[in-house]
């Protein structure tokens, strides 16, 4: 199966698994709608892209966010696939962060991507159709000891996508999700030092590409296939 015709969002599209993604997506012939709050970094992507849509929202905003899902819809007519993935991270002992950071991460984490589910639902309820992807990870299976409020926030959302997919089975409205390993990205600064420099050294890591290519084959399987959770791990990774 194609994309062919098929509207795809995909948040914390400007780098990184979402970019990727949008790649993936747009290769396999979808129009995909790059939201961000990057402004120059949508621009360049939507040049290289061919019909592909910017869509600059800031998640932790409130009113950013809630016009994002009808900002999208005036501008593309439709929302077949919403890949939720912008997130951030934080790693370390509790101590060493504060209650700020903590309050940015599960705002990003976890209460936006229930607020765009939220927010696309009845549009997806009305045409009996649709996909919503949310990029979880590895820490959202195992309790992943020097990443407590990173793995916290991706066991919430593990629970939120399963519950959802049941909702929404006999609707006609796929959810799943992916949950990769370590990934070379931005979110990885916040690891401990020596920990990713052990990482790196025994090939412990994954390229976007890598996982934007199992967000593909899930979107791309027959509609009475739904494919739950991708777990996606590099071969040298052991938690």
């Amino acid at each position: 199966m194609t994309l062919n015709g098929k509207v795809a969002a995909i948040t914390g599209a400007a780098s990184g698994i979402g970019l990727a993604t949008a790649e993936a997506l747009h290769k396999a012939g979808a129009t995909v709608v790059l939201v961000d709050r990057d402004t120059d970094a949508l621009s360049a992507i939507t040049a290289r892209l061919p019909g592909s849509i910017a869509q600059v929202t800031d998640l932790l905003d409130s009113e950013s966010c809630d016009a994002m899902v009808p900002e999208i819809l005036h501008k593309a007519g439709a929302i077949d696939i919403l890949h939720c993935n912008a997130g951030s991270y934080i790693g370390g002992d509790l101590s060493e962060t504060d209650a700020a950071r903590i309050d940015r991460m599960l705002n990003l984490n976890i209460n936006a991507v229930m607020k765009n589910v939220h927010a696309v639902l009845p549009h997806m309820e009305e045409r009996g159709s649709g996909d919503i992807i949310v990029t979880s990870s590895i820490a959202g299976h195992s309790a992943i000891p020097w990443e407590p409020v990173y793995s916290g926030s991706k066991w919430a959302i593990t629970c939120f996508v399963q519950t959802m997919r049941r909702q929404l089975c006999k609707k006609g409205i796929r959810v799943g999700q992916v949950s990769p390993g370590p990934v070379i990205s931005a979110l990885l600064a916040d690891w401990p030092e020596e920990n990713l420099r052990k990482a790196k050294e025994s090939g412990a890591l994954i390229e976007p590409s890598e996982v934007a290519d199992a967000i593909l084959f899930m979107l791309t399987r027959p509609r009475n296939v739904t494919i739950r959770d991708v777990i996606i791990l590099p071969s040298a990774f052991d938690v």
